[in-house]
């Protein structure tokens, strides 16, 4: 059936290729997030275990709340490693960093995704896509905040 939600097909495809590099950020930020989980040690071991599975826990959710917008505007979500690595602007790390470097890594790959939402913001404005640009918002709150708390672990 065709899809008649007030906003032109164009427009929706332009939203969706931004919410797919939005979902491909988000699903490679949960996988390192998962990743450092597992394989942190160290003093901080605890707080940080624990710290991550609240995190990549958060991004599961927001992972199919991504993929399921696109789904609403009509297109397929990308959903393979492939797919991901190519519509990411995180990389994936090799080996195992020591935890520091693990925290400045995440802080590193938030802000992408934040940087990335905001990319996705005119189109919907100008497509006058209220759930698309709310969706963003609330990932937004949710990078800008976890990037700074976990910066602040940074700090002397």
């Amino acid at each position: 059936m065709k899809i008649d939600i007030g906003i032109q097909e164009n427009d929706r495809a332009q939203i969706a290729q931004g919410l797919s590099h939005l979902l491909a950020d988000t699903y490679t930020l949960y996988l390192k997030t998962h990743n450092f989980h597992w394989n942190v040690k160290g003093p901080m071991f605890q707080t940080l275990h624990l710290m991550f599975e609240t995190h990549y826990t958060e991004l599961a959710v927001a992972v199919d709340d991504i993929a399921e917008r696109i789904r609403t505007l009509g297109f397929p979500a990308p959903g393979t490693y492939k797919q991901f690595v190519e519509l990411s602007s995180i990389k994936e790390e090799e080996g195992v960093p020591e935890a520091t470097a693990m925290v400045r890594l995440l802080v590193e790959a938030h802000e992408a995704c934040a940087r990335t939402a905001r990319k996705a913001f005119p189109v919907c404005d100008k497509a006058s896509d209220e759930p698309t640009a709310d969706l963003l918002t609330q990932r937004l709150q949710v990078h800008e905040k976890t990037a700074w708390m976990l910066r602040s672990l940074l700090e002397e």
